[in-house]
């Protein structure tokens, strides 16, 4: 979800709108899943919580792609995808609303294989849940096969955020309240840490926006630079 498009962040010394810390975080969490997909040779790529990601209308035919998210917002991306003469087919539109549905029984349906490890990514979406909600999905998560992969983005609660990513958060949970859409799980590292291994998880590593790109692509004069307010966690069952 993409927030505070109509605020300056001048507050957080970058200098910049605050859309450039959007952009920053997704495309950060996006090339740090994408590359790791390339490099872990799975053949099932599960997107919790796609939204307009298309890595599905970029991949090849080797990779099976699952998107899933709520089905309005599905119905929304598939009209703007006819719309713009892109092509669906090979992948597969999982209609699920975290609060509510069983997400095997879905991803079943839709043809996934239980049996074959899968990359998961879950990116810009578990701030939004609650508690029971994250649980149950981690728990159907933990039941995948061996050497399936989570990569997770999770918030960080406000004692750890630095300077710039107080600053981002005083403005973007405000604006996601107004959208009602708000903010509900927070993590610190090892809160996190604990609820994965509760669900069968072993941590592999946490990694923080500056840390999960190479360096020198913070290396620049347009004013992205690192916010640190939302981390990642990879983790395997």
């Amino acid at each position: 979800m993409a927030v505070g498009g109509g605020f300056s962040c001048s507050r957080c010394g970058c200098g910049g709108p605050a859309t450039w810390h959007t952009a920053d975080a997704v495309t950060v969490r996006s090339h740090y899943t994408e590359a790791r997909l390339a490099a872990s040779g799975h053949t099932q790529y599960v997107i919790l919580g796609a939204g307009l990601d298309t890595f599905a209308y970029r991949a090849g035919d080797d990779i099976a792609v699952f998107e899933v998210d709520h089905p309005s917002t599905q119905r929304w991306k598939r009209v703007l995808l006819a719309d713009a003469g892109i092509a669906t087919t090979g992948v597969e539109f999982v209609g699920v609303d975290f609060e509510n549905d069983a997400l095997d029984e879905q991803l079943a349906t839709h043809g996934f294989d239980p049996a074959r490890p899968a990359l998961v990514s879950w990116l810009g979406v578990s701030m939004y849940l609650t508690a029971p909600a994250l649980s149950a999905t981690l728990a159907v998560l933990g039941r995948c096969a061996p050497g399936t992969e989570l990569i997770m983005e999770y918030a960080l609660p406000a004692h750890l955020r630095d300077e710039r990513g107080a600053a981002y958060a005083e403005h973007a949970l405000a604006a996601t309240t107004d959208l009602s859409e708000p903010w509900h799980s927070f993590f610190a590292p090892e809160q996190l840490s604990a609820m994965l291994d509760t669900h069968g998880f072993a941590i592999l590593e946490h990694r923080s926006q500056r840390e999960a790109v190479p360096p020198a692509m913070w290396q620049r004069t347009d004013g992205l630079c690192p916010v640190d307010l939302c981390r990642l966690v990879r983790a395997k069952v």
